[in-house]
C-alpha cells in the first residue's frame, strides 16, 4: 500500500496546515452563495476534477458555478486531433481568460476558486486577476512546492498564489508523483487529483455549515438509495432550477 500511505501522509499535511485558509475559504464562498451569488470555479488541464468535484454531483448543492473550457481539458484523446499537446499549448495562451471571462457579468457579490497544481500557466494566472480586477475575492488552490519551484514564466512575473485573497496549499511534492520505484529514476502515482477534490469536499461541507447556519437550506443532489426516488427527484429539479437562476444571472448579456 505505498502510494495509499503517501497519500494518507498528504491528506494528513493539508489537514495540519490548512485549516486557516479553508475556514476563510468557506466564509468567501458562504458570503457569496447566501446573498444570492455564486463562486465561479476554474481550472485547466486536470485541474478541472476539483471544478467537477465540486458541482453538480451527489453530495453538491448550487452556488458554485462550473467555468471549464473544453479546448483547455481535453486531454483523454491524447494524440491527434484534439489531443493532449494542443490542451497543454492553449493553456498557456496569454489573453484566453480575457476571452472566458467576457461571456460573464463579473460582480464583486460573487467569488471565485481557481485551480491549478503548478500556478504557473497563463490562463489560470489571468483568470485570478482579471476576477480580482472586477473586485471579486478569489481562492487560489495550487501546490506551493511546485509553483515556487522555478522561476514564473508569466510576463507579469507572477504566480496565481500572487492574485489571491486566500491560498490553499495542495502540499503536493515537485513533480506532483508520490512514491518512488526500485529500478525506476521517475516517481509515479500523482496526489494532486486527491488533495484537490479533499479541499473542494473540505469547503463544500464547511460552506453548506455557514448557509444552513444563516437560514438557507441548500438543495443537496442526493441518490434515490438513499432518500427514496420522489424526493431524490425533487432534490435534482430544485438545485437544477436554483442554478439555472444562478447562473442566468451571471451570464452577459446585451
Amino acid at each position: 500500500m505505498k502510494w495509499i500511505r503517501r497519500a494518507m501522509e498528504l491528506l494528513g499535511e493539508i489537514e495540519r496546515t490548512q485549516e486557516e485558509t479553508l475556514t476563510s475559504a468557506a466564509r468567501i464562498a458562504a458570503a457569496a452563495i447566501g446573498g444570492g451569488g455564486v463562486v465561479h470555479t476554474f481550472g485547466t488541464g486536470h485541474s478541472r476534477m476539483g471544478v467537477e468535484e465540486m458541482f453538480p454531483r451527489y453530495g453538491s448543492y448550487p452556488g458554485f458555478h462550473p467555468i471549464v473550457d473544453l479546448s483547455t481539458t481535453f486531454y483523454t484523446q491524447v494524440a491527434g486531433s484534439n489531443g493532449m499537446r494542443q490542451a497543454m499549448f492553449i493553456e498557456r495562451v496569454e489573453g484566453l481568460a480575457d476571452a472566458i471571462l467576457a461571456n460573464f457579468e463579473l460582480r464583486p457579490t460573487d467569488a471565485a476558486i481557481v485551480f491549478s497544481v503548478s500556478g504557473l500557466n497563463a490562463v489560470p494566472i489571468e483568470m485570478a486577476m482579471g476576477l480580482r480586477k472586477a473586485g471579486l475575492p478569489v481562492v487560489a488552490v495550487t501546490s506551493m512546492r511546485e509553483t515556487t519551484a522555478v522561476e514564473p514564466g508569466h510576463p507579469s512575473g507572477t504566480r496565481l498564489a500572487d492574485h489571491a485573497d486566500v491560498v490553499i496549499d495542495l502540499c503536493t511534492p515537485v513533480g506532483d508523483a508520490l512514491c518512488s520505484v526500485d529500478g525506476l529514476a521517475e516517481p509515479v502515482g500523482p496526489g494532486s487529483t486527491l488533495a484537490a477534490v479533499s479541499v473542494v469536499n473540505e469547503i463544500k461541507v464547511r460552506t453548506a455549515e455557514l448557509l444552513v447556519a444563516g437560514g438557507w437550506i441548500p438543495p443537496v443532489i442526493s441518490s434515490a438509495k438513499l432518500v427514496g426516488a420522489p424526493r431524490s427527484e425533487e432534490l435534482f429539479e430544485a438545485a437544477y432550477l436554483e442554478h439555472a437562476r444562478r447562473a442566468a444571472a451571471v451570464l452577459r448579456k446585451p
